[in-house]
């Protein structure tokens, strides 16, 4: 009985090895070439710059809604990630924008003009 027990064991060691190994070709037929990686920003929101305080990096948007933290549309202060995201904005720009929770703020990642 000891024999047994001892043969199934190794038997499912070596079992569980062989469903783990997969080639190179197995994994690109799960991700074709020029397929690429889930992007790590937040899908952008739409927003139009209301005011912006280069002193303390901050703008002020009024926004639809952000979806990636599930906020409806509404105007509100953000903080932004790099101050130098300022600098191409001016008030009254339509604008795209990326969001996310930065040490507990509300917080601008990524910031263009609309085209």
């Amino acid at each position: 009985m000891k024999i047994s027990s001892l043969f199934a064991a190794a038997v499912l060691a070596l079992s569980g090895a062989a469903f783990a190994q997969t080639s190179a070709a197995d994994h690109a037929a799960h991700h074709p070439a020029g397929a690429s990686a889930p992007a790590s920003t937040p899908p952008m929101a739409d927003g139009e710059v209301r005011k912006i305080d280069k002193e303390q990096g901050k703008v002020t948007l009024k926004h639809g809604p952000i979806a990636s933290l599930d906020m409806p549309g509404m105007t509100m202060v953000f903080k932004v990630a790099d101050p130098r995201m300022l600098d191409t904005l001016k008030q009254g720009d339509k604008v795209k924008f990326a969001a996310d929770k930065v040490d507990g703020a509300i917080t601008l990642t990524a910031i263009e003009v609309a085209k």
